[in-house]
């Protein structure tokens, strides 16, 4: 190799290919920590298209396994629900997810949120299918008809809808019991129940509380119920409904989403 060859390799610039890399790496990796180290290739890449980034998916993915990145999500099994036997119930979602607009089709659930002080302990929670928006939630100790009660006085007060709202869930005795039938005929939502032993008719409350496991509860351990209800609390509010985009509603935040379709009514 001649002596002038040798001697530029040493003084040799970076192309604008690899400085155009670098700088992105450096928007990833923000990208990244803002979202706690939830976001994977497909989220930080929709969030980069939206401030401008022309090029593929493909080169993200690249620059996030050369540089180690990736998403921390954590899968775990779920307790089983009770097989008591439950009397059917009118299905009027009949899995019918679609909505023309906010407050017309909500779902809601139970789920178990271990804790190592208080043991087991209740999240109820209340979705709408439009926004992705968790509107209510309440977490107990007890899986309690007052447990449901609540999480719906809180979507109602927040949300205010109009008379006909569907609010679906499954056949559980809190959202069969007779109080709660009577709230909903109070506040003039049509009760709608899944059918025994099909939990696709309430995929989408489902879904939610399993993102809700994967990024929040499986990474940690709460010492006690007040723990974990804070940390609950800054998930849902802090988190899911301001920030964590979602694909379905044009890679926006529920918050964000439901502010455009309130301003467009």
């Amino acid at each position: 190799m001649p002596k002038s060859t040798y001697y530029q390799s040493f003084h040799k610039k970076p192309n604008s290919y690899h400085v155009a890399n670098e700088k992105l790496l450096v928007r990833i990796r923000e990208i990244h920590t803002d979202s706690g180290g939830r976001y994977g290739a497909p989220k930080i890449f929709a969030i980069l298209k939206q401030e401008g980034y022309t090029g593929s998916i493909d080169r993200v993915q690249r620059i996030m396994k050369h540089a180690g990145i990736r998403s921390n999500i954590v899968k775990k099994y779920k307790p089983a629900s009770s097989s008591t036997p439950v009397e059917e119930r009118e299905n009027v979602l009949e899995q019918d997810f679609t909505t023309e607009t906010i407050n017309e089709k909500w779902v809601a659930d139970i789920t178990y949120i271990h804790t190592v002080q208080d043991g087991w302990c209740y999240l109820a929670s209340v979705q709408d299918l439009h926004t992705k928006k968790i509107v209510g939630f309440k977490f107990g100790r007890r899986m309690t008809v007052d447990l449901v009660l609540d999480a719906l006085e809180n979507a109602v007060m927040a949300q205010q809808p109009a008379p006909g709202l569907i609010l679906h869930t499954d056949l559980g005795t809190q959202y069969t019991s007779e109080d709660f039938r009577k709230k909903l005929e109070h506040y003039g939502i049509t009760p709608s129940y899944s059918r025994k032993g099909c939990p696709y008719d309430n995929a989408c409350i489902e879904s939610f509380h399993a993102t809700l496991k994967k990024e929040e509860v499986y990474r940690t351990r709460y010492a006690n119920f007040e723990t974990a209800r804070i940390a609950l609390f800054r998930y849902i509010e802090g988190w899911y409904n301001r920030k964590r985009i979602h694909g379905s509603i044009g890679y926006l935040s529920p918050d964000v989403f439901e502010k455009i379709c309130r301003a467009a009514a």
